[in-house]
């Protein structure tokens, strides 16, 4: 009986030998007869390792190879600082710091000889972490509802159809716990905005959810939506992107389902490629002209945003609002750093200017004109994390908007696979095998703590800088190394200061009704 036995198991691993044999050689045959690929023709079944290590490599880069302080775009340092913030486990770093405190442009936040009290503005205050904007959207402007942001930091622009609909559900219920808005992305306003949070609704050249069959915008569409969901709180019209910038949106076939077909008003299953330029204005007055119709017709602020290029267009723009007082009620300017989904690398990587040069540019020309302090100035551009923010802040931001940061909240690994649909962590893709390790509940606590500790960090380090909000910092409380054993102030490197802010003492703003 034994001796069956062994025969019997003998023979099935035989078999199974000469079964894996055939197919590799099957392999190896069909390695060596395709003309595509070099490698796998002369390096039959071994040659296939190149293209999974291939594939794998900024996993092993990240977690294998580099250090501390070289991935990118945000290195293992960062990413570990968003993590423990999200997670609520032990943010703090030890034995010093390891970043090259010489290293030209690098930043160092001024501290004062008498900081402020912790927390001292938030004694009887719900949330220790608030922070209102200092400014109301539309007030200026006379907007029928005007907005005051309840939090100076917010979910930049993401589109529904960029990532899927766990993490869009993640991000809405979380902004809407930590009070703070969430931008739609050009992708229209989907069914998982709408958790909770307020809204500033991205248009961009698509027009998305607010146009007609030829695809020019729709402006009862646009108004009926708005009516419709008064959780849209803002508009803004996407002129261009950090990632790529003088480029419509790419949203690959392969993620346009029937669901997100729906909710752009687009078929099903082929690439969604966003024209270049907006075919309801082709110059600034015509821009001008269209925001007041929005703003008129719906009642809400409506902004622009906007990477940084030629420079005369700001120039214009800056001219005809002093001139018309007229214009949009916020501007976000984009940096090129920024960039969450599909770009084509010579964009991502050449067009459009780095955020504090491009923010540097636009609001020294609306300084010019008289007109810098008319608006609502929102940065984004991988701002999400204190040191970046507070120089920000410093330069004259009023709020930042996060992107990168707050996907790596809800779990992503900076991958890089945004582009493809095959997100490992179920955030930038539509299977539903992979959204389903996306737990919602759990990702949007995360992303409410996050955004919490963030703002925590801005308000420690306002108080060691002897500032109640993060709006006070200026040029003089930031200083950028210039060469060794060289540091100078922020603004005397930019060139500029920022227009005084109005504060009337972090007290009032925290009682002042948030919203309207």
């Amino acid at each position: 009986m034994t001796t069956l036995l062994e025969f019997v198991s003998a023979h099935r691993t035989l078999t199974a030998v000469a079964v894996a044999g055939l197919l590799l050689a099957a392999l190896a045959l069909w390695d060596v007869l395709q003309d595509r690929h070099t490698i796998r023709h002369n390096f039959p079944i071994i040659g296939h390792l190149r293209y999974l290590l291939e594939s794998a490599g900024p996993e092993l880069r990240q977690y294998l190879v580099a250090n501390d302080k070289e991935e990118a775009p945000f290195n293992r340092d960062e990413r570990r600082w968003v993590y423990a913030t999200a997670k609520g486990d032990n943010k703090n770093f030890g034995f010093g710091t390891t970043e090259h405190l010489h290293e030209l442009g690098y930043p160092i936040i001024k501290h004062a000889a008498f900081p402020l009290s912790a927390d001292h503005t938030h004694a009887d205050h719900a949330d220790p972490t608030a922070i209102p904007c200092t400014k109301i959207m539309g007030e200026l402007r006379g907007r029928r509802r005007p907005y005051h942001p309840p939090s100076v930091v917010n979910v930049s622009a993401m589109s529904f159809g960029s990532l899927g609909s766990h993490a869009i559900s993640a991000l809405n219920r979380g902004a809407a716990a930590a009070g703070c808005f969430h931008n739609t992305g050009e992708g229209s306003v989907s069914p998982y905005h709408l958790l909770g949070a307020d809204l500033v609704w991205q248009i961009g050249t698509g027009y998305f959810g607010a146009r007609d069959r030829a695809g020019n915008l729709d402006m009862d569409l646009l108004a009926a939506t708005c009516e419709e969901h008064p959780a849209v709180r803002a508009i803004e019209i996407k002129l261009s992107q950090g990632a790529k910038p003088g480029k419509g949106g790419i949203l690959p076939g392969h993620k346009v389902t029937q669901e997100i077909a729906a909710v752009r008003g687009v078929p099903p299953g082929k690439d969604v490629l966003s024209p270049s330029a907006h075919s309801a204005f082709s110059d600034v007055d015509g821009m001008l002209d269209v925001i007041e119709a929005i703003a008129d017709r719906t009642g809400i602020p409506v902004g622009i945003k906007s990477a940084v290029g030629e420079l005369g267009f700001w120039e214009e723009l800056a001219e005809r609002m002093e001139q018309r007082a007229e214009g949009p009620d916020f501007i976000t300017v984009d940096g090129g750093e920024g960039g969450t989904g599909a770009a084509p690398l010579a964009y991502s990587d050449h067009v459009s200017l780095p955020f504090k040069v491009g923010f540097q540019r636009v609001y020294t020309t609306f300084q010019r004109a008289g007109v810098a302090s008319d608006v609502v100035w929102i940065g984004s551009g991988k701002l999400g994390l204190p040191d970046r923010a507070v120089v920000a802040f410093a330069m004259g931001c009023d709020l930042i908007g996060i992107a990168r940061e707050a996907m790596l909240a809800v779990g992503c690994i900076q991958a890089q696979r945004c582009h493809t649909g095959h997100c490992p962590t179920g955030v930038a893709t539509h299977s539903r095998w992979l959204q389903a390790g996306l737990d919602v509940k759990d990702k949007s606590v995360r992303f409410a703590r996050f955004v919490r500790g963030l703002r925590s960090e801005l308000l420690q380090l306002s108080h060691s800088a002897g500032h109640e909000h993060p709006a006070l910092f200026d040029g003089d409380d930031v200083e950028l190394s210039t060469g060794v054993n060289e540091f100078r102030a922020l603004s005397e490197v930019l060139g500029y200061r920022k227009d005084p802010v109005p504060f009337p003492g972090m007290a009032a703003l925290l009682a002042a009704p948030s919203g309207t």
